[in-house]
């Protein structure tokens, strides 16, 4: 009876235990719901160190640590994920490759990249990584272009996005919210961030960050403003609050939106949130192109290819202060990650942080330039030191000193969470390669161009690029192609045999010209044709001192037979050769013979004589280089020398 209540006292206990873990963990899931990180990991890390294993808990621990941008403990937890041997979604394997990365596991890193892109096939980042598998290499090469330090400016929170202003470097900083009670975010337990500004002193050091502007702070965050050129207008990101008034979306969320403000005299006042602005999606992050008309930004509104990530979106700004539409900047920059924090140059180049670009771990700073005709370039990782093996973002330079700022989360020389980094660059991204494709399609024999050819370029993996007409000279124009990359061209033609050269676009600018031949699948015989080479017949060969018709040779003739059968006007001259043994004068007779044998073969089988003549010319027209005057010897195989004993048929008139 004593071991039966034990057991049921076990029994209960353990029910007991099962039941506290699930309220702790459907605690820590409206936590983790609502974007409280931090108590969401305090419960469920508690959790799990009592032995308890779960797929969802250890994605939603990862995924915590992973959206904070701390990715050695996402590291942890996604290794534990991965540990269950469980199916999981396509995206924990994006989310802990970067996290190997940010430990410098790239091996591993690029193991779980190679799953990712067997599981996401049609996924914008699986198809980029797919033709960048030597991104490290690639990197290396952009890497040492840069002196970077603290900008020593920081504080032990986050500080990040930096603008120019008249004298002054004005950035975001959670260092605290100038208010009594110190209100904090549920993200990450840090203050709410506000904009500082921090003036150049005539030594060209850096004063004490000093709030930027009292009129523009609220509660919730302010952070990354551009200024226009007169220093009268500024764009900044905030939470959806406006005129003492939050909005949320669906889920109760407060999100972020870009704001206006104006100055008047010394205040800056008239602060209002941009029109494409909604409280179901975030808009963060402005840029503004040289000539202010064209505003850069993050979002993840809809049209955004990363759902709920962030893509770059531009708008238009017009004369009035009016708004256009924002247009997605496309998927040759946005991917299913993260692109986001844009920063455009008076040389009109991009410069954007994403994950979603094969990087170093976590986000990278990238670089494009945009083109004249609307494209852009290149997408290219800026290197280290610039980029780490953690998140690297807000990039941006003064490029006519060459001094400029990123922020970063790495580990190395860093005081708080997010630190502002100074840098100079010393030696500029090298500009796109731009190479264009052109050639001409031409009949093989004649050397004649070939008009109305359809001409197809694939990529490497017969992936189908463009497609082109030539025009009566027979030329073909691609445009613009890659650099670097090896290209398939494919021609063909009715009557053609269809032909496809494979070409290598070198890594330098200029023209590469290409030449595709096309054969005729039947070809006009006319006079002066050699018909066994214009049929593609074999060598009528002769054994050596003979003028015998071999049985090799008679199936030979046999199809000359039925070539002049099929053009009863065609007449021929057999044309017979020896190689250079014996003399001059015993090949010259001993080719006649050859010469007569195949004409008498072919009068055997049915052939008027009328309509052939022949002539030997012994060891007077040798193929190679087997000659033997004046020893009549020679080092060649017997291979080589009987390529010379062969026998011609041409055309005379048909």
């Amino acid at each position: 009876m004593k071991t039966k209540n034990i057991i049921i006292l076990a029994f209960l206990l353990h029910g007991f235990l099962v039941n506290a873990q699930e309220i702790k963990i459907k605690k820590a899931d409206k936590n983790y719901e609502q974007f409280a990180y931090v108590d969401a990991i305090k419960t469920y890390e508690k959790v799990a160190e009592k032995g308890f294993k779960s797929v969802e808990v250890f994605q939603k621990l990862g995924n915590a640590y992973y959206f904070q941008s701390k990715l050695a403990e996402a590291n942890k937890w996604y290794g534990e994920l991965f540990a269950m041997n469980q199916e999981v979604l396509p995206e924990y394997y994006f989310r802990y490759a970067q996290t190997l990365k940010s430990m410098g596991d790239y091996k591993k890193a690029d193991a779980m990249m190679e799953k990712f892109y067997e599981k996401s096939g049609t996924d914008n980042r699986a198809k980029i990584g797919k033709t960048q598998k030597n991104y490290l290499d690639e990197i290396k090469k952009n890497s040492g272009r840069y002196r970077i330090k603290n900008a020593g400016i920081n504080s032990k929170f986050s500080d990040y996005g930096t603008s120019f202003y008249k004298n002054e470097l004005v950035f975001t900083s959670a260092r605290d919210t100038g208010g009594i009670v110190n209100k904090k975010h549920k993200w990450t337990n840090q203050s709410y961030t506000n904009l500082y500004g921090a003036k150049v002193s005539d030594n060209g050091n850096f004063e004490a960050p000093e709030k930027f502007s009292s009129s523009v702070s609220s509660k919730y965050h302010e952070s990354t403003p551009v200024f226009t050129q007169d220093g009268n207008t500024m764009y900044f990101t905030r939470n959806n609050f406006n005129n003492g008034k939050k909005g949320r979306d669906s889920e109760r969320t407060i999100l972020l939106k870009l704001f206006k403000a104006t100055k008047e005299v010394d205040r800056w006042t008239n602060v209002t949130e941009l029109p494409f602005n909604s409280n179901e999606y975030s808009v963060a992050h402005p840029a503004l192109s040289l000539d202010e008309k064209t505003l850069y930004f993050a979002s993840n509104m809809p049209g955004t290819i990363g759902g709920s990530q962030s893509d770059i979106f531009k708008v238009s700004i017009n004369a009035d202060g009016s708004f256009g539409i924002p247009q997605n900047l496309g998927d040759k920059i946005n991917t299913e990650g993260r692109e986001t924090f844009p920063f455009v140059t008076d040389n009109n180049e991009l410069y954007f942080a994403s994950d979603g670009h094969p990087g170093l771990g976590g986000l990278d700073i990238f670089v494009t330039e945009f083109k004249e005709d609307g494209s852009v370039g290149n997408i290219k990782n800026v290197g280290e030191p610039v980029n780490s093996n953690m998140d690297d973002f807000a990039f941006l330079i003064d490029t006519k000193s060459k001094n400029g700022f990123v922020s970063s989360n790495r580990k190395e020389d860093n005081v708080g969470f997010d630190d502002i980094y100074k840098f100079t660059e010393i030696l500029p991204i090298p500009k796109d390669c731009e190479q264009l494709l052109t050639g001409v399609v031409l009949d093989l024999d004649t050397q004649e161009p070939i008009a109305n050819a359809k001409v197809t370029l694939y990529d490497a993996d017969e992936k189908k690029l463009k497609e082109f007409t030539s025009d009566n000279s027979g030329k073909y124009d691609f445009g613009v192609v890659e650099c670097d990359t090896t290209l398939k061209i494919r021609a063909e033609k009715e009557t053609y045999n269809t032909n496809e050269i494979s070409i290598i676009i070198p890594l330098e600018s200029g023209v590469t010209d290409t030449k595709i031949d096309l054969e005729l699948r039947e070809k006009p015989l006319k006079p002066g044709d050699d018909l066994r080479k214009a049929l593609g017949i074999d060598i009528i060969y002769f054994d050596l001192d003979k003028s015998n018709i071999r049985p090799d040779a008679a199936v030979e003739l046999a199809k000359v037979l039925e070539v002049m059968k099929q053009y009863p006007n065609m007449k021929i001259d057999v044309r017979a050769h020896t190689d250079c043994r014996q003399t001059a004068k015993y090949n010259e007779v001993l080719s006649d013979k050859r010469a007569k044998s195949v004409i008498a073969w072919l009068v055997k089988n049915g052939i008027d004589t009328n309509r052939l003549s022949g002539k030997g010319y012994g060891e007077s027209q040798l193929i190679n280089d087997c000659g033997c005057e004046p020893t009549n010897k020679s080092n060649c195989s017997e291979e080589q020398h009987q390529k010379n004993r062969r026998s011609e048929f041409i055309i005379l008139s048909n």
